[in-house]
């Protein structure tokens, strides 16, 4: 943490031991002033105001320009040339993925593996007992409530896009280039392979970003914004220029990692109504249709403003999704499900380290790369795409918990529930490949789930809730995406301009239509990849800054423990001294007389042998003394 930082947020407690000794070194406190703090009942005027005062710089419209117009101008940009352009687009998407996999593949692999020691390490370390917020705050959300929340807000639309389909592909069309299995054999391999997608690392990714946040936020007293993650290591350079390109980046990733989902979500929705015979043929034409719409859906949404509605879409969703997986489980091959998890679980713990380090350096062909391209590279820029998002939502509702009850919610409840879900899903469509009719070799991932409703009663009742929990996966991400964009472009304002919001839903709708009329699928796993790349290295430095920030706090911590343990001492030291000597009298005779006592020995170098003096009033036979070298001494 800064020393400037510190400074502004030096309070003393109101009770405690006395600090007068405290290290010059240490803050006396990492709480900025409550005064500083934004509050729940504070209106948009003393919000505005508080945030000044710590350094955000806001206009008249509630945004922050330094923000909002560069972030708005290149994500526009983007989005018109390639709605203008969209072959030279998409060969400059294709191109760029395939330098970015060609030469930093590597790099994306090592950064993923690293937030993954990173999160465990800070987990079991003595920095996992700092509360998210003060030591006394509780936490707001119920356990169960928390990790329902803490499951949604990750992945959404993807589950249900790549839910058959992943595991199925390995072991098809599209096998990890190095197996030395194919077919079904290679069906443990490819589950393990998938629980890597979507398990432990995307979510050390999130614990990360989640963590710097809710420590700044909560801990410190700082507003939403991805730049004050980074306060420990920039010091008040946050509040300038180095803050503004940090918050850009942030935008621009998210909404990128959102545009991205949507595409998905679109293509997804367009095979369901395939599958239940609403539309014959589906075009990419009819794909951007089917985003303008949806988009307008999420832009009423936004306008309406109804908060618990959006809240009861999103625990509705949740349930919906659970209420298809239990039908995918119950009237599939049960066994088989729970038999595919057990023994995929086994593989990936054995696998684990193998296969988060592969970055296929003895696989050089062309195959290869375009394997890692389209998927583990992918896979990690999508997930650091939507890292700010995400982060910043997990952040929000973690106050009051530890960081240990925080990074062991986030990396292991969304892990082992997704495992869960691709167990079945993903069990479904590899029993039926290689054990039942064996008709999915071809199938593409949008329309994979709706072939697995065939196999079940009420096909059209499923098929149609599979397309709902799609379309409200969507319209929730657009709007709940809308509003971390928007706070970040607003200088970490909680409540953002309307129109402001409104805006960046129609920007992130408008540039998913752009992505699948450049190039498609490609393009939309293309601009995922490019845009992680720099919020890469802020997530790596975010590791440095929570090292920097949580050893400060901890030191400080420990101080106050050392000066409470010092104040207990000494009341207990004078408590039996009271309760032994009941008058003060008593106590004052006793030191008097000991100091009659010591003056009264002192008679010079003839003498001194041992002798009894009155002490206390009582007789006491005094030991001999010991030669002093100096009369100073005594």
């Amino acid at each position: 943490m800064s020393s400037s930082g510190h400074d502004q947020g030096a309070e003393v407690p109101a009770q405690g031991p006395d600090i007068s000794a405290w290290p010059e070194e240490l803050p006396r406190t990492v709480h900025l002033p409550r005064s500083q703090q934004i509050a729940t009942d504070d209106s948009d005027d003393e919000i505005t105001e508080k945030l000044r005062r710590q350094g955000a710089r806001i206009s008249k419209g509630t945004i922050a320009p330094a923000v909002f117009w560069p972030a708005m101008a290149v994500i526009l940009g983007v989005a018109l040339l390639s709605v203008l352009f969209p072959e030279s687009a998409g060969d400059v998407m294709e191109t760029s993925q395939g330098w970015i996999v060609a030469n930093l593949g590597w790099f994306y692999m090592l950064a993923i593996g690293v937030f993954v020691a990173f999160a465990i390490i800070v987990a079991l370390s003595s920095w996992g007992s700092i509360r998210l917020g003060r030591d006394d705050d509780e936490p707001e959300f119920g356990l169960l409530s928390w990790f329902a929340m803490l499951f949604s807000a990750g992945m959404g639309v993807g589950l249900v896009f790549y839910g058959v389909a992943e595991p199925l592909s390995y072991t098809t069309t599209a096998p990890k280039p190095g197996w030395d299995v194919e077919g079904v054999e290679a069906s443990g391999l490819a589950m393990a392979q998938t629980f890597l997608h979507w398990g432990l690392h995307p979510w050390a990714a999130y614990a990360v970003i989640g963590l710097a946040i809710a420590y700044a936020m909560h801990r410190r007293g700082r507003p939403v914004s991805i730049r004050w993650a980074l306060e420990p290591i920039f010091g008040d350079r946050v509040k300038g220029w180095v803050g503004d390109v940090i918050d850009v980046l942030a935008i621009f990733g998210t909404v990128f990692g959102i545009a991205t989902s949507l595409g998905l979500g679109a293509q997804q929705i367009a095979a369901g109504m395939q599958a239940i015979g609403l539309v014959d043929e589906v075009s990419t034409n009819f794909l951007v249709i089917l985003i303008v719409v949806i988009t307008l859906i999420a832009t009423l949404s936004v306008v309406s403003g109804v908060g618990a509605g959006i809240k009861w879409l999103s625990n509705g969703n949740l349930t919906l999704a659970g209420l298809l997986a239990v039908a995918a489980l119950l009237f599939g091959p049960t066994v088989f499900i729970f038999q595919n998890f057990v023994e995929s679980l086994g593989i990936y713990l054995s696998e684990v380290f193998h296969l988060t380090l592969d970055v296929g350096a003895y696989t050089r062909s062309e195959e290869a790369q375009s394997w890692f391209a389209g998927n583990t590279l992918f896979y990690w820029g999508w997930w650091i795409a939507w890292a700010p998002f995400v982060g910043v939502f997990i952040a929000r509702i973690s106050k009051g918990r530890t960081v240990r009850q925080f990074v062991a919610g986030v990396l292991l409840v969304p892990t082992v529930v997704g495992m869960i879900w691709f167990s079945i899903w993903g069990g479904n469509g590899l029993f039926r490949q290689w054990f039942g009719a064996g008709d999915l070799g071809d199938v593409t991932a949008e329309e994979s789930m709706f072939r697995i409703f065939e196999q079940f009663p009420a096909t059209q009742l499923l098929s149609v809730l599979g397309i709902v929990l799609v379309a409200v996966f969507f319209v929730t991400s657009s709007d709940s995406g809308s509003l971390v964009v928007d706070m970040l472009a607003s200088g970490g304002h909680p409540n953002p301009p309307m129109w402001s919001r409104v805006l960046w839903a129609l920007l992130e709708g408008l540039l998913a239509a752009a992505l699948l009329l450049s190039g498609g699928l490609t393009s939309l796993q293309a601009g995922s990849l490019m845009t992680a790349l720099p919020f890469s290295v802020i997530l790596l430095l975010m590791c440095v800054a929570l090292v920097k920030a949580l050893s400060l706090d901890r030191a400080v911590l420990s101080e106050h423990e050392r000066l409470a343990r010092l104040e207990r001492v000494t009341a207990h030291i004078t408590d039996e001294v009271s309760r032994t000597h009941a008058s003060t009298d008593e106590i004052a005779s006793l030191v008097d007389d000991r100091i009659d006592y010591r003056l009264t020995r002192t008679r010079g170098g003839i003498g001194r042998g041992g002798h009894r003096t009155r002490v206390g009033g009582r007789s006491a036979q005094s030991a001999p003394s010991a030669p002093s070298a100096t009369p100073a001494e005594d």
